[in-house]
């Protein structure tokens, strides 16, 4: 008895060693791949000029297409790649995509047009997946108590790395010019290559037999049965739409509201960054938050927070106001997207999880794409309404996850 006893404590000490091993592993690893991205992507106008693109409206539109091609191919590809990660393992998906960017950014050095570029983007929106692997990685390796932290962990790197790398990136450019960036950041996937294959440890698939003995959910017509996950889907791709509506018009709005010309920079970058990591304490306290209430109840809650972030935005112009309005909207936003992806990880078996996950990335990504569009198109009539109709959507993703709340406890 004390012989089993002891095995069972050691192999209980094994499996949290390689949980908190497998969370350092990837959530390193996606801090390094979201800042290598944007060690060089927000100076490729600066690049397709040097390519001998010297047309302001022709940089503007090479641009736009090299930058929206590979989140729009990526949105079609992921529920392929997770379907394949049912059967290999999600480690495997996420090896492939970091070896990707590796040789595609050392490519992108040796370009010599624009539309080599563009044809790079969309070979590498082809093979990316790489975001919802990782998390895919971290919620798959977690104990099912951690998951909320493992899933936190994971958008935390996804936030924060973006807002690292521009900085870098900016002095790499003075250092060994745009091309060399681009080597710079192939080095830095690469290394995120190595981090997960030498130290991730992929939980044993001991029940893969089983798993292929049972009915999978493959498709969208077979996970859009699962309880909840269409609404779900339809939480995070309302999100994102609101989340990244900010970019295109924030700067300009705040000419509008009377912000001095010398200020506007300043304060959008402030705002930004307050948002930035407000999100990223609200991906961590979820876990904690939690364990008081269901998930759905503090979708509902984080939704209307951060609807009246976005409403003070609308009405307000006082600078104070608005900052206090970004920690607001940044924290709730940051509790609602780790919350969701939580819900959705523990309500959906294991050997459907990753395509579930998949076509949740698909939403997340299809807002992306689509979000500084439609924000422009409000934006051109009204810069204040791109506020009001982000708090109004927000208002009706909250009712629409309490709705689902009041159903599913009728139906207890």
């Amino acid at each position: 008895m004390m012989t089993m006893s002891g095995s069972a404590s050691s192999a209980a000490a094994d499996s949290l060693t390689h949980w908190k091993r497998n969370q350092a592993a990837v959530t390193v690893a996606a801090f390094i791949g979201f800042t290598g991205f944007t060690l060089v992507m927000p100076f490729l106008s600066l690049y397709l000029q040097d390519l001998g693109e010297h047309s302001t409206a022709a940089v503007a539109i090479w641009s736009g297409l090299c930058l929206g091609i590979t989140p729009l191919v990526t949105a079609f590809m992921t529920p392929v790649w997770a379907r394949l990660a049912v059967r290999t393992g999600p480690k495997l998906m996420v090896e492939r995509s970091l070896v990707s960017f590796v040789v595609i950014m050392t490519l992108m050095a040796w370009v010599s047009h624009p539309w080599q570029v563009f044809a790079l983007r969309f070979i590498q929106g082809f093979f990316a997946g790489y975001g919802p692997m990782a998390m895919m990685l971290a919620a798959e390796s977690a104990p099912p108590e951690h998951m909320a932290t493992a899933i936190g962990w994971v958008q935390t790197s996804q936030r924060l790395g973006p807002a690292l790398g521009p900085v870098l990136g900016s002095a790499l450019l003075a250092l060994v010019g745009i091309r060399g960036t681009f080597y710079a950041s192939a080095a830095v996937y690469f290394l995120g290559f190595l981090l997960i294959v030498l130290v991730f440890h992929e939980p044993p698939r001991t029940s893969r037999r089983a798993a292929a003995a049972a009915p999978r959910a493959a498709h969208w017509r077979d996970v859009r049965a699962l309880p909840g996950f269409v609404v779900a889907v339809a939480i995070v791709f309302g999100l994102q739409l609101v989340d990244r509506s900010f970019g295109p018009v924030l700067p300009l709005y705040l000419s509008e509201i009377g912000v001095p010309d010398g200020r506007v920079a300043m304060l959008t970058g402030v705002i930004f960054t307050l948002s930035a990591f407000a999100a990223a304490v609200g991906n961590q306290v979820t876990s904690w938050l939690l364990e008081r209430r269901s998930a759905r109840w503090f979708v509902a809650v984080s939704a209307l927070a951060a609807a009246l972030g976005a409403a003070v935005f609308a009405v307000c112009s006082a600078a104070a106001l608005l900052l206090a309005a970004s920690i607001v909207f940044g924290f709730a936003m940051g509790v609602a997207t780790t919350a969701v992806y939580t819900d959705a990880g523990h309500r959906i078996d294991q050997h459907a999880r990753a395509v579930a996950f998949g076509y949740l990335q698909t939403a997340y990504l299809i807002g992306l794409a689509v979000s500084p569009v439609l924000a422009g198109l409000v934006g051109a009539r009204s810069m204040r309404a791109v506020f009001v109709v982000d708090a109004a959507g927000l208002a009706l993703l909250a009712a629409l996850a309490n709705t689902r709340m009041v159903r599913e406890a009728h139906a207890a």
